[in-house]
């Protein structure tokens, strides 16, 4: 019995300590990526890049916003395929790859110009570089 005993309060901390750690490195990666994107946003555009709709130019705090949010939709993915996923790492580098992915179509549908798409396109992916492999190198390989 105290085998047991010793064995769960030995895992327990532990367990915890890499869903805090999942949580912290995960925020610390939404902060970068945030940042980064709202930079090369406001670079592309002090460059010429219009980022135009029909419905308006997209605000340079929107891309700070829609990045952090999405991030850590990301991170909340990541906790919850630690849990459950019998394989966590590829499970969320798959997933987040496959939603990286769709998540350029709204770029090149909603009626940005060339320049537009292509920036926006690409700071989708900077977002993906910098937040996915974070999140995966603290995710195990199977549980």
């Amino acid at each position: 019995m105290s085998a047991i005993t010793t064995a769960q309060q030995i895992t327990t901390p532990t367990v915890r300590v890499a869903r805090k750690s999942l949580w912290l490195h995960g925020l610390g990666a939404t902060v970068a990526a945030s940042a980064l994107v709202t930079a090369l946003a406001a670079a592309s555009s002090a460059a010429g890049v219009s980022f135009e709709t029909a419905s308006g130019t997209i605000p340079l705090a929107g891309y700070a916003q829609l990045t952090a949010v999405f991030s850590l939709i990301g991170v909340a993915m990541a906790a919850v395929m630690a849990r459950v996923a019998r394989r966590p790492r590829r499970t969320f580098v798959v997933t987040t790859v496959v939603l990286t992915v769709v998540s350029l179509v709204p770029d090149v549908t909603f009626g940005f110009d060339a320049a537009s798409a292509i920036v926006l396109m690409l700071l989708h992916v900077v977002a993906a570089a910098i937040v996915i492999p974070v999140l995966a190198r603290r995710l195990a390989e199977e549980r």
